[in-house]
């Protein structure tokens, strides 16, 4: 097993971020658009208001329980690099050179540049300037990328504030749809798509889980916190958690005033809700909600992601440029700005939605074998005096990673040429391995 998890020091990062800003990357990290449209999903597979939100509890219990074991592997090994550092000292750097190649290429590029798309067409609807989708896209995407080029501390306070804002938004929409929306009819819905039986729920929940998906971005940033043993995994449980309630009560305002069927025929609920409650003008709000989610989103991954390529570099497995540390700033320009470029390409060139569908099936790969790292760290007693440990392992962990692969195998059954095709992209990377690893060997 690699003992890079040994090393303290963070080569030029400064720690500067605490508690406050780990919890807000954790909810920046999971909280997106989806969350305005993703319930009547959930209710077009299954019928009742009860399976409709318990769906969202089961699906933040599966994120909780993900989060409880990088809570765990950030208490021992809160160096620099995060997932990317935990694959390293546990598998070596194949798979680790492997998850920063498809977060570069397919991930977090790709989930970039579809939110900065997003926000552009909110961005144009709230102001009625006529721009290109892809121009507001690669603006917002350059703003961002030079917001954090000036220090953690910089992107860091962009994306609570962000973070913050959302908060608010999805509050106000729990709020004024309880009070004001009239209630919906709350009968099972009629159409003959929803269900109540198994199948119909592990249907429900694969957009719930994309949706819970982000915690483990937080890790990226472990060699910026000041005690990231004691920080980091406090954060990671105080944001979901927070998650989960900020989705749950959405979900409930959503059946509570659609009804089953309603919310299941809606292709906006959270607009539908809104405007129920305050008429037409209340579509503008919804917007703006939307607008700073994605924003918030994008601001969370310029921040964290390019950490990954950080450390890469520093194993001498990528561009070693990508390694410096501004001396003003003390943050990876050159990683920073990588990540703003690859999204703003794919943006421009109107692939992100297809490199999406490949996201999953690679993904959850990298989910599972990050979960396998905690029995790997335990066996080896890496950092075995932290404090935190997973209550219930082996048992709640090894039911995590379980959870991981029925998830790619389910997604390669479903979807077998675009998982194909996202496995493709990854074993690209083997070559680019190899090719860096003898480049750099000197």
């Amino acid at each position: 097993m690699n003992k890079g998890f040994a090393r303290p020091e963070t080569r030029g990062l400064e720690r500067r971020l605490g508690l406050f800003d780990a919890t807000m990357l954790v909810m920046g990290g999971i909280i997106g658009a989806g969350i305005f449209v993703n319930p009547a999903e959930v209710a077009r597979h299954v019928a009742t208001p009860a399976l409709i939100v318990g769906v969202w509890v089961i699906g933040g219990l599966i994120a909780l329980a993900g989060a409880l074991v990088y809570a765990e592997l950030a208490a021992r090994r809160p160096g620099e690099g995060g997932q990317y550092a935990y694959l390293r000292d546990a598998f070596g750097p194949l798979p680790a050179f492997l998850y920063g190649w498809s977060l570069l290429l397919v991930i977090q590029s790709g989930g970039m540049a579809a939110v900065a798309i997003t926000f552009a067409r909110y961005f144009g609807e709230l102001t009625s300037i006529a721009l290109p989708d892809s121009a507001v896209a690669v603006a917002v995407l350059a703003l961002l990328t030079l917001i954090n080029c000036f220090g953690v501390r910089s992107g860091s306070n962009v994306q609570s504030a962000l973070m913050v804002l959302k908060i608010v938004a999805i509050a106000a929409l729990v709020i004024v749809g309880f009070l004001f929306a009239p209630a919906g009819v709350q009968g099972p819905a009629p159409h003959g798509e929803a269900a109540s039986g198994f199948a119909a729920i592990g249907a429900a929940l694969t957009p719930v889980m994309f949706a819970y998906g982000g915690w483990q971005t937080s890790s990226f940033v472990s060699g910026e916190m000041r005690n990231p043993q004691r920080d980091l995994p406090r954060g990671l449980i105080l944001g979901v958690v927070g998650v989960i309630l900020l989705y749950t009560a959405v979900a409930f305002v959503c059946v509570q005033a659609l009804g089953p069927s309603g919310l299941a025929q809606s292709k906006t609920p959270a607009s539908d809700v809104v405007r129920l409650a305050l008429g037409d003008r209340g579509a503008s709000w919804i917007a703006l909600g939307i607008a700073i989610s994605a924003l918030g989103f994008l601001s969370q991954g310029m921040l964290t992601t390019p950490r990954i390529y950080f450390a890469m570099a520093e194993d001498r497995l990528f561009f070693r440029r990508v390694a410096r540390v501004n001396p003003i700033s003390h943050v990876p320009v050159a990683a920073i700005v990588l990540q703003g470029a690859a999204a703003s390409l794919i943006a421009v060139s109107g692939t992100y939605g297809q490199i999406l569908s490949y996201v999953v099936s690679v993904d959850f790969i990298f989910f599972g074998l990050t979960g396998a790292a905690l029995f790997v760290f335990r066996r080896h007693q890496t950092g075995s005096g932290n404090r935190f440990g997973v209550p219930g392992h082996p048992v709640t962990s090894g039911l995590f990673v379980i959870a991981c692969a029925v998830v790619v195998v389910a997604t390669v059954w479903n979807n077998p040429v675009n998982s194909l095709i996202g496995y493709a992209i990854l074993l690209a990377g083997v070559p680019a391995f190899v090719y860096w690893r003898r480049a750099n060997a000197a």
